[in-house]
This record gives C-alpha cells, sequence and structure tokens, in this order.
C-alpha cells in the first residue's frame, strides 16, 4: 500500500503557558499570529501531578476562537468526560493509552460524541501500544516531556517514537496525524518535522515570546524546511 500524502504543519499553541487572566486575548492574538489549532491540557491531580481546566474553560475558549480546540485529557477515566468536552466545543479530544483499557470503545465515543479521537503516548510508552486503533484514531499524541508541567526540555528519545508512528501509519496507507507536545521550539521542531510530525504544540515557545506572530513563523519555517 502506497504512503497517504502527508498532513499539513500545524501550530498548535498551548494554553499551559498563557495568561489565564486575560484568556480570551491570548486567545485571539494566538490566533491573529497565525496558529491553526489551539491546544487546551486537561489535568486531574490523579494522573498527573497537577490541576488545570474543565469543559467549562474549554466552552469559553469556544465562544472567542474559531480554531480547533485540541483537548489533551491527562485524566484518569477519560470515558467519563468526553461527551462533556465534546458539547464545550472540543474538535479533537486526545485519551491517554496508559488510563484507558479500553481504548478501541472510548474512541468509538469520542468520534460518537461528535470530535475527532485521539490517542496520547507518555514519554515511555511504545507506538505498539496504538498499533491495533491506528485505524480507529484520527491523531497520536507523542508527549515529548513527562506530562504535567510546561516548560521541560525535549527528550531526544521520543524522536524515534515518532519516526516508527509515522512508519506504521505510512504502512497502512493512513493520513494519520502525529502530535508533539513538550519541549518544542525552534530548535527542535525540525527534528519531529522530519521524522514525521506535523502537529507541533508549542506553549513557552508561543506564548512566552515577545512577539507571537513572529513565535509561530518561527516554529512553522523550521518545520517546513525540515520536511523538505
Amino acid at each position: 500500500m502506497l504512503p497517504a500524502m502527508p498532513p499539513p504543519i500545524r501550530i498548535a499553541p498551548s494554553l499551559l503557558s498563557a495568561d489565564f487572566g486575560r484568556l480570551a486575548d491570548e486567545v485571539r492574538a494566538a490566533e491573529a499570529a497565525g496558529a491553526d489549532w489551539i491546544h487546551v491540557d486537561v489535568m486531574d491531580g490523579r494522573f498527573v501531578p497537577n490541576l488545570t481546566v474543565g469543559p467549562l474553560v474549554v466552552e469559553a475558549v469556544r465562544k472567542v476562537t474559531r480554531l480547533p480546540i485540541d483537548a489533551h485529557l491527562m485524566i484518569v477515566e477519560p470515558e467519563r468526560y468526553v461527551e462533556p468536552f465534546a458539547r464545550a466545543g472540543a474538535d479533537l479530544i486526545s485519551v491517554h493509552a496508559e488510563v484507558s483499557p479500553h481504548l478501541h470503545r472510548t474512541l468509538q465515543a469520542i468520534r460518537a460524541a461528535g470530535a475527532r479521537p485521539a490517542v496520547a503516548l507518555d514519554p515511555s510508552t511504545g507506538p505498539e501500544a496504538v498499533e491495533w486503533v491506528l485505524g480507529d484514531c484520527e491523531m497520536v499524541l507523542v508527549m515529548t516531556v513527562n506530562p504535567g508541567f510546561g516548560g521541560q526540555r525535549y527528550i531526544e528519545a521520543c524522536t524515534e517514537k515518532v519516526r516508527r508512528l509515522r512508519a506504521m501509519a505510512d504502512a497502512r496507507g493512513l493520513a494519520l496525524e502525529i502530535e508533539v507536545d513538550g519541549g518544542i521550539r525552534p530548535d527542535t521542531a525540525g527534528a519531529v518535522a522530519a521524522a514525521g510530525a506535523n502537529v507541533l504544540v508549542a506553549g513557552t515557545a508561543i506564548f512566552g515570546a515577545p512577539d507571537y506572530r513572529s513565535a509561530v513563523a518561527e516554529l512553522r519555517d523550521a518545520a517546513l524546511r525540515a520536511r523538505g
């Protein structure tokens, strides 16, 4: 089977690094800067050692942007919260393979709720965890830092995981979106894009920059140059 055409490069600013006191303005600024998606990190203090936001924040973000909202559920029992996040306006919902024993069923539930289903993998989880559900998900999110906090350094070993996932998708003729999240900056964007990632989540690299538009453009340019 011939490999599918690779999906376009997408830049997804992570609201984890935004100023929550000015959340609506930050979302609008990211959209104006050329972002493709808005990434929302949902943490429950159980699967990861931090607490962040719930469906009400996703609903608030939905009201101020037309961009797709990419909800990353770093929570236990994610199947219980699929419908609330979809109703709130999430366009993509990622659940972790590590806490989803009935992963196929959960992906089906996400699609039934009207969102695009995706699977997230911790740095220590191998690509084989999604081998048998690749055809049932539209994206695999590769965590390139340990989940739970922003501002961490990219884990180099994750580049090979991205490469293997892209090879698995190509072997099946799937135009799978591969997202990377953690330590993504202009100096790491090229490596992950060359390996096959097309969705780049960036928090501090965008919201910590003085000029959001330049920050988004630098990430996109680095990825496009590496892809060739």
